[in-house]
């Protein structure tokens, strides 16, 4: 896909994207993958700093949640983050996909699932289902 169809496609300019993950490679990816959306993108490595920084945030549009993650699991702080605030769409990244995760995941809150390796276009479009206004 050449840049003008890239850029036209997936514009969210006022869009806020909060990427909760621990993996400094697979930030770099999703950085990559999202700089030309003109989103505003927002990082945790962790599930409590993905929950204190929606507390304390404005208008989150979605939210990218790893499964595996230290200190608290992407399922935890994504029901602590739909208790207060069940608006924000929750999409699950995992390379951990085995037999009952997807099910564990959705049953935890998040409203779509991705597995990794996720492929650049897959992503694009997920989040658009999301943003799209």
């Amino acid at each position: 896909m050449n840049q003008v169809s890239y850029t036209q496609k997936y514009n969210w300019k006022d869009k806020r994207i909060l990427i909760v993950e621990d993996e400094e490679i697979n930030n770099m990816f999703f950085d990559a993958a999202l700089s030309r959306t003109e989103s505003e993108l927002l990082w945790a490595k962790n599930g409590k700093e993905a929950v204190d920084i929606v507390d304390v945030t404005e208008d989150v549009d979605v939210i990218l949640m790893d499964i595996r993650l230290p200190i608290m699991d992407g399922c935890e702080a994504t029901r602590r983050i739909k208790k207060r605030h069940s608006e924000i769409p929750i999409i699950a990244q995992t390379a951990y996909a085995l037999e009952g995760d997807r099910e564990r995941i959705l049953d935890a809150g998040c409203d779509d699932y991705l597995a990794k390796p996720i492929r650049f276009e897959e992503l694009l479009a997920t989040i658009d289902k999301y943003l799209a206004d």
